[in-house]
């Protein structure tokens, strides 16, 4: 895989900087249930990362982390593709350069893929989390460390169009931080659904969050907010025995939501609104 030499002219000089050609290996392919990019989730899924043998000793002790990097070239995307829109989020979201975006078509179709590390057989990481399609050249494996987290970034709010779309979202989210699928869990998650709907972007610096309820309720709404106790301080908890209550304010919007009871995974996926809180009290 070669990339093909740039210039550059420097700013207010005749003078022209040439880089030289930057070439890149692969050092393995993925193997993948989805041939078609339109067709994969967007939220990605259980795939392997096949490491060429050349590459085979860097493994060594890899099985002591439990997530990954994968940098992978997404090598049928477009790359004349400055600007657009994340369409298969919301195809009614505007424009963005897509250096603020994760899209696929840019200059350099680099792919970055966070995953979970399920097993090893030999060279081959069987892994979920990925979002590459079959037969997607991979560049690099590094591992995820402490170092990696930013608890509370600034993003842009991008609601996506369909609701079942927002529920994967945020139910992929909470698992990765609170690392069990409980049913409190399931009941933060829809929720946070709520209020999303209700209040706007739901990491917002601005939005204040009090939770009573359970540690783990507490938990993953802290996970999904990003609210923290201090620096400043957004977020509460009163623990309690009760299926929970949360309490959420943004300016000058606030929003209710008692628990009726806990859910099951079927009840999260098909169950109404009405049936899983006595009121939402806007």
């Amino acid at each position: 895989m070669k990339i093909s030499s740039a210039t550059r002219q420097m700013a207010g000089k005749e003078q022209t900087m040439l880089f030289q050609d930057i070439v890149i290996k692969p050092v393995g392919v993925v193997q993948a249930p989805y041939a078609d990019p339109t067709q994969a989730p967007i939220l990605g899924y259980r795939a392997t990362v096949e490491v060429f043998p050349d590459y085979a000793n860097a493994l060594l002790r890899i099985e002591e982390h439990s997530h990954f990097w994968i940098l992978t070239w997404f090598h049928q995307a477009r790359r004349n593709v400055l600007v657009t829109v994340p369409g298969r989020i919301n195809p009614n979201l505007p424009e963005y350069g897509v250096f603020g975006l994760r899209s696929p078509v840019r200059p350099n179709p680099v792919g970055l893929s966070l995953v979970q590390l399920e097993s090893v057989e030999g060279n081959k990481l069987h892994v979920t989390g990925l979002d590459a399609i079959d037969g997607t050249p991979v560049i690099d494996i590094k591992p995820y460390f402490e170092n990696d987290i930013i608890f509370s970034p600034r993003t842009p709010h991008m609601r996506p169009l369909r609701r079942e779309v927002l529920k994967g979202i945020l139910l992929k989210r909470a698992i990765a931080h609170h690392q069990e699928e409980c049913p409190d869990l399931l009941l933060a998650v829809r929720m946070t659904m709520l209020a999303e709907e209700s209040l706007g972007h739901i990491n917002s610096p601005d939005l204040q969050v009090a939770v009573t309820g359970s540690a783990c309720l507490a938990d993953t709404l802290q996970g999904l907010t990003r609210a923290r106790l201090a620096n400043p301080p957004r977020f509460r908890h009163q623990l309690a025995d009760s299926p929970g209550r949360s309490d959420w304010s943004l300016g000058s919007k606030t929003l209710s939501i008692s628990a009726r009871r806990r859910i099951s995974p079927v009840d999260f996926w098909n169950t109404p609104d009405s049936d899983i809180f006595t009121d939402c009290i806007e």
